[in-house]
């Protein structure tokens, strides 16, 4: 039976390099896949899943106006599974339609992504993955400053902590760190 699932984590927990894991598994045992990630990443190129560590592949780019259902269901095979990067970016609808493949297509939904913003806020696709999902997975790394499990993101512009702002702004290891509660509100900076 299949299910939706939410893989959730910090910056740098690994999210990226496990769903191009999983999708490797899959397809060595020859069953395809279809990997999908947010049009708004563009920190390599819209459409890729890149890692930290340099691995990348090239995906299905979601957008505002897309019908994630629609479009796996239009797809000329049947993927054995649905692979979602950078899930945090997607909307409500969006996360009705990874429900809805899953009970309608009878197809396995993964969704990787951040729980919380730098303000400690929920994403709006975070908040409905939370909602909805079968089965809810943290992946765990540490605090950038100490050997505590980050929990939040901290946002950074010219090396200083920032808690105010638009809630997406593209960025990797220039723009944000993974940090523990105790950091977040007292950055050694």
């Amino acid at each position: 039976m299949a299910q939706l699932f939410f893989k959730y984590g910090a910056m740098n927990s690994g999210k990226t390099i496990e769903i191009l894991k999983v999708a490797h598994n899959y397809e060595e045992q020859n069953k395809p896949v279809v990997i999908m990630t947010s049009g708004l990443d563009d920190r390599d190129e819209v459409g890729i899943i890149s890692s930290r560590i340099g691995l990348r592949r090239e995906g299905i780019s979601i957008f505002n106006e897309t019908n994630i259902f629609e479009t796996v269901k239009k797809l000329d095979y049947t993927p054995a599974c649905v692979l979602i990067d950078e899930s945090q970016f997607l909307n409500k609808t969006h996360i009705l339609q990874l429900a809805k493949i899953v009970d309608d297509l009878d197809i396995p939904v993964m969704a990787f992504g951040l729980k919380n913003d730098f303000k400690n806020e929920l994403f709006e696709g975070s908040e409905y993955l939370l909602l909805y999902a079968d089965k809810i997975e943290e992946m765990k790394t540490i605090c950038w400053y100490c050997h505590r499990k980050a929990i939040m993101n901290m946002r950074l512009i010219d090396g200083k902590a920032v808690y105010a702002g638009e809630q997406i702004q593209i960025g990797g290891n220039e723009s944000y760190i993974p940090v523990c509660r105790k950091h977040y509100f007292n950055p050694p900076l």
